[in-house]
């Protein structure tokens, strides 16, 4: 028989092809964040929250680092995107990442994920008040009903207000939400010379830098992995090489190939999935109330990218 060359092979088969690779990474980018946030739960009940990210971020930049240099996209920072790096790599990795993770050691991870997946909620205000960008009526129906489950999720059915620790865990993960909403608005302002993957080592290696430096300094020595149970050594391996750089590489590459507004949305399916495997692997058990504060919450936040979407297009 003879073989089929690529070249054979029609530009419906090829667009077949590449659709089908866009859905498959889209898809590990969603089970791989989704099951971050379990995986790193299991990791803060042994391992301290600083050091639990420090060391998310160093294994990161140890695959980071070679797999660009292998591929040939390795490259030093230039000047004009070191402020960019920095936004990154302290309000996001370092930031977001150290808030929630003290407050997901704090709260149960279903909870944790749908206060650290508010973050869109703030950044349409922010982008106005600091970018002059226009919010749509639809963006601010969006908003309302945002707010309106996060309120829900706060109500006294909800939680314990007489539980320090629960209040605790969950205004660090609004400051956290907050913390990564100030790197989206940054970025958007921002005029990029290299691409996010190519700083993206850069950014993990300053945070690994920062958050080492506190974690000595707050929480004291590292861990010893010798006292380490295997759940809580893979969790962490899983955190840094599959949840952080291979989930960021996969998640550029998806934004290479849909429009924005697509990948926003199907990143929503992150928290629902988080929800549910946070049930079954950790049996947290399923709060209806937490339930009904999700969906109220991700429905606000697909009515704000919609709109986001179709300001865009009436601005082109």
């Amino acid at each position: 028989m003879k073989s089929i060359s690529s070249s054979a092979l029609s530009p419906r088969d090829t667009a077949s092809g590449s659709a089908l690779v866009t859905f498959g990474l889209f898809a590990f980018v969603v089970v791989a964040w989704s099951l971050n946030w379990v995986v790193m739960k299991l990791a803060v009940q042994e391992v301290r929250p600083l050091w639990a990210v420090a060391i998310r971020t160093a294994l990161a930049a140890l695959v980071l680092f070679p797999s660009l240099l292998v591929t040939k996209q390795l490259r030093r920072p230039p000047r004009a995107d070191l402020p960019v790096l920095l936004a990154i790599s302290l309000f996001h990795m370092t930031a977001f990442a150290a808030f929630m993770t003290a407050g997901l050691a704090l709260v149960p991870a279903g909870r944790a994920i749908v206060l650290g997946y508010t973050t869109p909620l703030w950044v349409a205000p922010a982008a106005f008040l600091f970018l002059g960008e226009r919010i749509s009526t639809r963006q601010s129906v969006g908003l309302a009903v945002g707010l309106a489950g996060l309120l829900l999720l706060f109500g006294p059915v909800s939680l314990d207000w007489g539980n320090r620790q629960a209040l605790l865990g969950q205004g660090l993960l609004l400051v956290a939400a907050l913390c990564w909403s100030v790197s989206i608005v940054y970025t958007r302002a921002h005029r990029w010379v290299t691409t996010p993957l190519q700083l993206m080592p850069w950014q993990c290696l300053l945070a690994t830098m920062v958050l080492t430096t506190l974690a000595f300094l707050i929480e004291g020595a590292p861990p010893d992995p010798g006292r380490l149970s295997t759940p809580a050594l893979l969790a962490l391996s899983y955190n840094g090489v599959i949840g952080t750089a291979l989930g960021f590489w996969a998640m550029t590459v998806v934004g290479r190939r849909v429009p924005a507004a697509t990948a926003s949305l199907g990143v929503l399916a992150t928290p629902v999935l988080g929800i549910g495997l946070s049930t079954v692997i950790l049996q947290e058990g399923l709060d209806p109330m937490l339930v009904l504060a999700a969906a109220i919450i991700l429905t606000g936040i697909a009515l704000g990218t919609i709109g986001q979407r179709r300001v865009a297009q009436r601005l082109r």
